[in-house]
């Protein structure tokens, strides 16, 4: 069993990939000492010291496996409320310029840190070997004005490469023929980072509009394709977190809250780890919480979903552009989640580049709307396969073709899905509206291919699920071909 350390000056967490029929506890050790015992796939070391090496070990019935890691070196802090800085934490100043300095000036052996206060800003920019910490009760709050997220920056929004505002933090350049640029970025603490949510949303979607109103106007048929009028303009909006041509970057145990759009989106990025998180972006439409976009290797555990969209939305590019540039997204990890609200985990609806290696379990989407939800329209070209989703709960599941934002010339071939197994999951059947709260019945399995040629959603399995008494567990399967459901258990 292979285990993954992540470490700080004073901590080691671990993560590993759920054994076959794994029953009972994790114990765990370091140094040959027992320290703590789990249920989950992923472990935290605490109270450790800086620069020392130290070997972890996991054991349970019949399975093993050992890791070596060392801490950090302590690293100086850059207390952002001290000169040269002096940043004043009352919700009100404006410190923009303090704060960039202060990461201007962190080096690897410094950690910018955000002490408890509201610090005002507009977008910061973090360059390789560089740390933040907030405290407890520290808040890095994006203004609500479009203006103080210029100047705009090579981004990418539902699959189309283009100029956005730039986000609160910014990591890395934009350019999907080149490898990262930026690396070993650690974003950590026990604070939040937030932006100006659905006012700083409004604002720009109305200056948008107004820029583009004879585009708009000369392309009606266009919009008539989106998913709303505002679409189009929509997507110039800032990401909370921006993680572009990226390396090795970690964010941990923070509250992530309010972008004008998506949280956190990582885009040609490689080795991006996201946990110990709470994620809050109610009444922000497109308020995603994570969403991984033609990037490899980025694992989520341990976090919370309050979102205005979906929890999770996995993404490769859109149409022509998308099967073009050819980046697909893959190896990707989502563990030990818990969604209150929102659409659930999603792959797609962008997936023109192909979504392949995509691993979930132990996660508790039951209170979303769409539940695990893998999607893409007949324009997008691509493929989606070798995904795998257990031990988990939901309304229900569904593979299938969706009408909106469906824009643009089409792509040379329609898409595939394939190759897809879901295990000992718990079905409800009922969604709840993420708007209104309200809960109607669903299929808890719905798959519809795509209706032509070898496009037929194929080779899916289903296997130990569960449906409560009540339930019409009902299910719909059209356009697909070795679909197989064993095992459903009542009550």
């Amino acid at each position: 069993m292979k285990l993954n350390p992540l470490v700080t000056e004073d901590s080691i967490s671990i993560w590993w990939e759920k054994p076959e029929a794994m029953e009972g506890e994790y114990r765990c050790y370091i140094d040959g000492k027992e320290t703590g015992r789990t249920g989950r796939t992923h472990f935290t070391y605490t109270g450790l010291a800086p620069d020392t090496a130290y070997t972890m070990e996991i054991r349970a019935e019949g399975i093993a496996g050992t890791a070596t890691a060392r801490t950090l070196r302590k690293k100086r802090r850059l207390d952002v409320t001290l000169p040269p800085y002096n940043a004043i934490g009352d919700g009100r100043t404006m410190n923009t310029e303090a704060l960039q300095r202060a990461f201007d000036d962190c080096t690897e052996t410094d950690a910018v840190y955000i002490p408890r206060g509201v610090f005002l800003t507009g977008a910061l920019r973090m360059h390789s070997h560089s740390e933040l910490y907030i405290d407890d009760g520290g808040v890095i709050q994006g203004s609500a004005e479009s203006k103080d997220y210029l100047p705009r920056i090579p981004s990418r929004f539902e699959g189309i490469e283009m100029e956005c505002y730039s986000s609160v933090i910014n990591i890395g350049h934009m350019d999907h023929s080149s490898a990262p640029d930026t690396e070993d970025i650690i974003i950590r603490g026990k604070g939040t980072i937030a932006s100006g949510g659905r006012l700083l949303a409004e604002r720009i979607i109305a200056e948008e509009t107004e820029r583009l109103k004879d585009y708009l106007s000369e392309n009606a048929a266009l919009v008539g394709e989106c998913e709303k009028k505002e679409t189009i303009p929509g997507r110039v909006r800032p990401r909370l977190v921006n993680i572009s041509n990226a390396r090795n970057v970690r964010i941990s145990g923070l509250t992530l809250r309010d972008g004008a759009s998506w949280n956190i989106h990582m885009i040609y990025s490689e080795d991006i780890t996201v946990d110990h998180c709470t994620f809050r972006s109610e009444k922000v439409w497109n308020g995603d919480g994570w969403d991984p976009d033609s990037s490899e290797r980025c694992t989520l555990f341990a976090s919370e979903f309050y979102t205005g969209d979906d929890s999770v939305a996995i993404k490769s590019g859109k149409n022509p552009e998308g099967n073009m540039i050819a980046r697909p997204t893959r190896s990707i990890r989502v563990f030990d989640c818990l969604s209150h609200s929102g659409h659930g985990i999603m792959i797609g609806s962008e997936i023109s580049g192909g979504i392949e290696d995509v691993s979930f379990w132990d996660n508790d989407i039951s209170s979303s709307s769409n539940g695990f939800e893998i999607k893409g329209t007949w324009k997008r070209g691509g493929y989606v396969r070798d995904i795998r989703i257990r031990d988990s709960s939901s309304p229900c599941v569904t593979i299938h073709s969706v009408p909106y934002n469906n824009d643009g010339v089409p792509a040379p071939d329609k898409p595939y899905f394939s190759n897809m197994s879901f295990e000992n999951l718990d079905l409800s059947g009922i969604r709840t509206d993420n708007i209104t709260g309200e809960m109607s019945q669903c299929p808890i399995i719905d798959i519809e291919g795509f209706d032509s040629g070898d496009h037929a959603v194929r080779g899916i399995s289903f296997s130990g699920i569960r449906i409560p008494d009540g339930s019409k567990g009902e299910m719909r399967i059209c356009n697909a071909v070795d679909v197989s459901i064993g095992g459903i258990v009542i009550g």
